[in-house]
């Protein structure tokens, strides 16, 4: 039996960590009828064991890109990071590539789940030390080939969301927001770090990764900070200032909650018809394949999106131990489910009439993949459309090829970002992880009769 987005789940739900993959764990839904503003949600499926099914990942074969839909063409356009993760457009055009992945635990805090995670991460091939820099992309001839790099920022502590305000460049790392002086064109930043506040990080660190955005007026930047546990079992005390998007005033460095309840938001965007802030997020696992949606939802001031105690609005997780049926009859629904454990992280939004029908107006949302799903989902780039604002239809793809019938990942998308041409870059973070940690950094354009870095092509 499924149920509607007003209806609430029953039944005790059993967690146990463990690698294999219960048969009963495997989606019973298909993966489109988890996508839209109200996704087709079957009631919890725990089993004893939850779904771990974290897909073997390497890079695209020499020679091989990405499958790019009609009308548009994809190329490999710059190589030799570690772990390309997140991605910023400067206004001279270039592109800052942050490489980093989470810092080996020096605090003790030891969890079955995360070691069982940590050994699966290793199989599925992102397992590999943090690059702690900043790269910037450069190809001023606009020959579609980058030119020889340098590096951006160095020395960072697991560096994520960028944002420039004016001439100053906001690093997100996995503890603070940093600020450096950044002017135009710059190759290279020597500047000591200015603290602009402290970002929970300890004594665990469950979701590393956080993001920041600047607001239009250059007053406030808009932070993220994903969850300290899946369904808040590390005690409520451990999530302060997390799975929430803050807001922080730039002159005082006042911080407060803009909205809370988001397990795992990730990608900012401002959308341009609406100039609403928006954010992509990960949502819960261990309650089976076909749930719970990520989604990408614009965000309210004061609102809460029911995490841990709901999902999906007001879904209560029998899991959360003790219930608080208060705040969940508040909780709000997101804008637009991204499909069950796709690993939705990425996002941008169209900024202007650049791709072809069917792929401009809209929102472009990176999926990592799934590691809590059988079968296996997300591994692509795609794109939801948008009407006054809101989304307006069903998302298509626009670029896959990273994920084969036998079950194996050549790739992982994760940030994305609309360039000062128009197309779209998408950082992969375990391409060609094998051969020698060689990741991808893969652009949109179009194509094939078209320059894939012209503006000109309509």
């Amino acid at each position: 039996m499924h149920r509607p987005c007003s209806a609430t789940p029953n039944g005790p739900v059993l967690i146990a960590v463990g690698v294999p993959v219960a048969s009963r764990a495997h989606a019973t839904v298909p993966i489109a009828h988890r996508f839209g503003p109200q996704p087709d949600l079957p009631a919890p499926n725990p089993g004893l064991i939850p779904t771990v099914n974290m897909v073997p990942a390497t890079g695209l074969p020499a020679g091989i890109t990405p499958v790019a839909a009609q009308r548009l063409s994809a190329t490999k356009y710059a190589a030799g990071f570690d772990h390309p993760r997140w991605l910023c457009v400067l206004p001279n055009g270039d592109v800052l590539v942050a490489e980093s992945d989470a810092l080996p635990k020096q605090d003790g805090f030891f969890s079955l789940e995360g070691w069982v995670m940590g050994v699966v991460m290793v199989m599925a091939g992102p397992a590999v030390p943090s690059g702690n820099r900043i790269s910037p992309i450069r190809n001023a001839d606009r020959d579609g080939i980058a030119e020889p790099r340098t590096t951006f920022l160095s020395g960072l502590n697991s560096p994520f969301g960028m944002t420039l305000m004016g001439h100053t460049l906001f690093n997100a790392t996995t503890d603070a927001i940093v600020a450096f002086p950044c002017q135009d064109g710059a190759t290279r930043i020597t500047a000591v770090a200015r603290r602009i506040v402290s970002r929970p990080a300890s004594p665990f660190n469950h979701y590393w990764a956080k993001d920041v955005i600047a607001s239009p007026d250059g007053t406030k930047l808009s932070a993220t900070g994903g969850s300290n546990s899946n369904v808040g079992e590390n005690g409520i005390d451990a999530e302060t200032n997390r799975a929430a998007m803050l807001e922080i005033d730039h002159a005082t460095r006042k911080t407060s909650i803009f909205a809370s309840g988001l397990r795992n938001p990730n990608g900012l965007a401002w959308q341009p018809d609406s100039g609403a802030l928006w954010v992509a997020v990960n949502d819960r696992d261990e309650i089976g394949s076909d749930l719970v949606p990520d989604s990408m939802t614009s965000v309210r001031d004061g609102g809460f999106y029911g995490w841990p105690y709901s999902d999906c609005g007001q879904h209560v997780d029998a899991r959360v131990k003790p219930p608080r049926p208060d705040p969940v009859q508040s909780a709000l629904v997101p804008d637009h489910a991204s499909g069950a454990q796709t690993g939705s992280l990425g996002l941008t939004c169209d900024t202007g009439p650049s791709f072809p029908a069917g792929h401009s107006n809209g929102g472009f949302v990176g999926q990592y993949g799934s590691g809590n799903r059988q079968p296996p989902a997300g591994y692509k780039q795609n794109f939801v459309p948008f009407s006054g604002g809101r989304p307006a239809g069903d998302p298509t793809d626009l670029l896959t090829g990273f994920l084969n019938a036998k079950g194996k990942a050549k790739g992982r998308p994760v940030g994305v970002a609309m360039d000062a041409t128009g197309a779209l870059p998408v950082a992969d973070d375990v391409g060609n992880v094998v051969a020698g940690d060689a990741h991808v950094f893969d652009r949109f354009g179009f194509g094939p009769l078209c320059d894939v870095l012209s503006s000109a092509c309509n």
